[in-house]
């Protein structure tokens, strides 16, 4: 096999590159947002085809509420002003399912500074796997497009392993310019141990027989200082079959190993906290049904037996005061079972949910319909904090929908719950304006409970046609482990 020079490395093979690399999306907008350029690795993550997407706004790709919000202008705007925007947060493919992507959109300038649109490129976190696919675009335009992303080191290695290209992210998290790296073997990237071993020569083994190689693993910057590193290498061939180079695409993952070590912490945290309300909500219960109740019904017991020695007026007046005992004793059962519902710690989550549904929402005269196609019995906090955003949902309609019946389902869906509530009620306006209303407290704790374990949450519906609220919550246990079986 021939040998290249560092120099001898084309703006093909730059294309090639990135081309090869099929874990990124990376896609191109024109200044007012609208997608001119789609790709493979867009396609596979996002689900839309060419012919489906160009010409249409980015805005196709965020959830409903974050449209209605205005999210996506205010990303671009944000994006022009200071150069780039990172963001994360749930994106929604073609198909309507949701993943949570990591996003970075880069103002892309010609040499005059003028806008030329908008770099996008977008990782699916949801399974960790890094997307990045070529954008079929001019090699000019490709050129401004890889060159202006900061956020990931995208360069190319030669068949024995030595850089042959270098973009300024690379510069950025590597800490090399590229006069000071082109040409070096990129083993100067691993920890010394790491190169004793022959670890640099080995991945490109693997990445060279199976395609590609995902690693993630330690690596040293230019002033010897370490930092976490999601590595994808990618085999480059050209239409011959013949090895060109490598892809190298290198991610700085140190502030994220950071934060999932502290979400595992605030899992435990929310697992106590969910316990602990639930806890003091059936000491409360037990304190109402074991005292105050049993207590008013010995007064009635003695409210009757008074009645049942006077006569006339007074008699009358007894009675009409037992049946206000009555009453409020029937409340506070009322109000014991919805702080504590029978079933859900001993029967699991589906039959606690029919148990409220069959009490709660058959007495209020509404049709109710419970399917479920979950997996697994949700892990206990899971299955609580379900089973409360239900119960506000549940308490709505019967108090505000007006409606005849109400459907309730649940899914087993990425490594969650996917929960919808619909009725067939009058319905509501637009779900911004119904947020922002002050006296809608409880949609807002619908929305916080979702949130704080690590969800979503949405609302939907309009005049007339009924109401869904929908929300998924993940079904994991603290520490990351996943829910009894």
């Amino acid at each position: 096999m021939s040998e290249q020079s560092p120099q001898e490395i084309t703006q093909a093979d730059h294309e090639l590159l990135v081309q090869g690399v099929v874990d990124y999306a990376i896609f191109m907008l024109d200044p007012r947002g609208r997608v001119v350029s789609w790709n493979g690795g867009a396609q596979r993550i996002k689900g839309h085809r060419t012919e489906d997407i160009i010409g249409r706004h980015v805005s196709v790709f965020y959830p409903p509420e974050d449209v209605a919000a205005g999210k996506p202008a205010r990303e671009l705007e944000v994006a022009a002003a200071e150069g780039r925007l990172q963001e994360e947060g749930w994106r929604v493919r073609a198909d309507g399912t949701r993943f949570w992507a990591d996003v970075v959109v880069t103002a892309l300038r010609d040499d005059t500074g003028r806008l030329r649109g908008f770099g996008n490129v977008t990782r699916d976190m949801s399974e960790r796997r890094i997307a990045h696919s070529a954008l079929g675009e001019s090699e000019e335009s490709f050129r401004l497009l890889v060159q202006s992303v900061v956020d990931y080191a995208i360069f190319m290695l030669d068949p024995e392993g030595r850089i042959a290209s270098w973009n300024a992210g690379a510069q950025r998290i590597k800490g090399y310019r590229a006069q000071e790296i082109i040409g070096r073997h990129f083993s100067v990237f691993y920890p010394p141990e790491d190169v004793a071993a022959g670890k640099p020569a080995r991945e490109l083994e693997v990445a060279a027989a199976e395609g590609r190689l995902e690693d993630e693993g330690w690596r040293v910057r230019a002033d010897g200082t370490r930092f976490w590193a999601n590595v994808i290498i990618t085999a480059l061939f050209d239409d011959g079959g013949r090895l060109r180079g490598f892809g190298k695409v290198t991610r700085d993952m140190t502030e994220r190993r950071t934060a999932e070590r502290a979400l595992d912490e605030r899992s435990r945290l929310l697992t106590h906290l969910v316990h602990a309300q639930e806890m003091e909500r059936r000491r409360i219960a037990w304190d109402v049904h074991d005292d105050t109740i049993q207590s008013m019904v010995a007064v009635g017991m003695r409210l009757q037996l008074l009645a049942d020695r006077l006569e006339g007026p007074d008699a009358s007046a007894v009675r009409r005061l037992n049946e206000t005992v009555s009453a409020a004793i029937r409340r506070l059962r009322d109000l014991t079972f919805r702080l504590r519902p029978p079933g859900l710690d001993r029967d699991g989550l589906v039959e606690g949910l029919t148990s409220y549904l069959d009490q709660v929402v058959t007495g209020a005269g509404l049709a109710y319909e419970l399917r479920h196609e979950l997996d697994r019995e949700p892990p206990s906090e899971t299955a609580i904090t379900i089973f409360r955003i239900c119960q506000e949902a549940l308490t709505n309609v019967r108090k505000h929908a007006q409606a005849k019946a109400v459907s309730v389902s649940l899914s087993s869906s990425g490594h969650g719950v996917l929960v919808r509530v619909a009725d067939d009620g009058v319905g509501v306006g637009d779900p911004a304006d119904v947020l922002a209303t002050p006296d809608h407290f409880g949609l807002i704790e619908m929305r916080e409970r979702a949130e704080m374990a690590g969800g979503w949450w949405s609302i939907r519906g309009r005049p007339g046609e009924g109401t869904t609220v929908e929300f998924w919550v993940p079904a994991l246990a603290a520490g990351g482990e996943g829910g009894r079986g």
